[in-house]
């Protein structure tokens, strides 16, 4: 069964590279929502006036990785007690979020919430908003990882977050053909 959910947790190229490395990912697409400005543009976005988040919906095969591991990869490759921001990235468009559609998945992403400030060790600053429009950032946004490895912020901030997710969630990597 295709599932899809739509998360921010600081840059959006960090979760991109880390879901992708999973097993069971059928597509990894960076944009913006939350906020209120029509089909922002990054630099739009960038300014912290439009109130958009930098995201990624993930979509999945649950059959292949379940719905709660992706949840557990979203609060262990972002630190979801700093809020409106990751590391440097500073600003309301990298907080931490989860943007549900439906109930079903608003009672797992509080779930999850729940089960990550207990993991955290006390409050999270994550938002549990409704998921509204979901705009696609622009072409060289998507899979940035893959196609810029040797990009300063991809060595820095990108691979550690990967690495964590290949040590942790080891039997949900891709194989390799």
């Amino acid at each position: 069964m295709t599932t899809e959910f739509v998360l921010a947790g600081g840059c959006f190229w960090c979760l991109d590279a880390a879901y992708r490395a999973l097993d069971g990912i059928e597509d990894v697409v960076s944009g913006y929502t939350g906020g209120t400005v029509p089909n922002p543009s990054y630099e739009l976005v960038c300014t912290g006036t439009t109130g958009h988040a930098e995201a990624v919906k993930v979509i999945f095969d649950e059959d292949t990785i379940p719905a709660e591991v992706i949840l557990d990869v979203f609060f262990t490759i972002h630190d979801p007690r700093q809020l409106n921001r990751q590391g440097n990235d500073i600003g309301t468009q990298y907080r931490s979020a989860m943007f549900y559609k439906g109930e079903d998945q608003r009672i797992l992403f509080e779930q999850k919430m729940a089960e990550a400030s207990e993991h955290w060790g006390g409050e999270i600053t994550t938002s549990l908003e409704p998921l509204g429009d979901f705009y696609e950032a622009e072409d060289y946004h998507q899979d940035f990882f893959r196609k810029n490895p040797d990009q300063g912020y991809c060595l820095a901030v990108a691979v550690p977050k990967v690495m964590k997710v290949r040590q942790g969630f080891a039997k949900f990597l891709k194989v390799p053909a």
